[in-house]
């Protein structure tokens, strides 16, 4: 049986407003021993248009997998967990929520908005960028993630 995530590129967006956060995801990711491209999306509304392929991005890739902060400007990734999770588009791409929040009703809101999954940041540069491993060996290496659908 072929791994088909292993014969293309899976395509990631961030969704985060900090700077020296994204860097540290994008750094994470960028020694991935899998072929991926991240895109990085600084605000709520950017996303959305982002993952609908609208204004700028109409020839942005599908994305596999979103990493996804719960407090931006505008926006905010409650809202944007949302309208990716009642989109019959979008709603098959992991969320996962990777926030510095660790109060309890975000964490049960988001996974009643159907987030797949809710990571806390770590404060510390090397246990942030730990987590951020973690992250991209279940999510690119262990999970099985939706296939592309041929109708998007």
């Amino acid at each position: 049986m072929v791994n088909n995530q292993a014969l293309r590129h899976i395509e990631i967006l961030l969704v985060e407003d900090s700077p020296s956060d994204a860097n540290l995801t994008i750094k994470g990711f960028s020694n991935a021993k899998i072929a991926n491209n991240l895109h990085w999306a600084e605000d709520g509304e950017t996303a959305i248009e982002y993952l609908r392929q609208q204004g700028e991005f109409t020839s942005a890739p599908r994305t596999d997998l979103v990493l996804l902060d719960l407090n931006l400007p505008g926006m905010d990734g409650r809202e944007v967990l949302t309208e990716i999770k009642s989109d019959p588009n979008l709603k098959l791409i992991p969320v996962v929520i990777l926030t510095t929040s660790t109060d309890e009703q975000d964490i049960l809101r988001s996974y009643n908005l159907n987030a797949n999954c809710y990571v806390t940041k770590p404060i510390d540069v090397y246990q942030f960028i730990q987590v951020v491993q973690l992250i991209k060996d279940f999510w690119l290496v262990a999970a099985k993630l939706p296939p592309e659908q041929l109708n998007w």
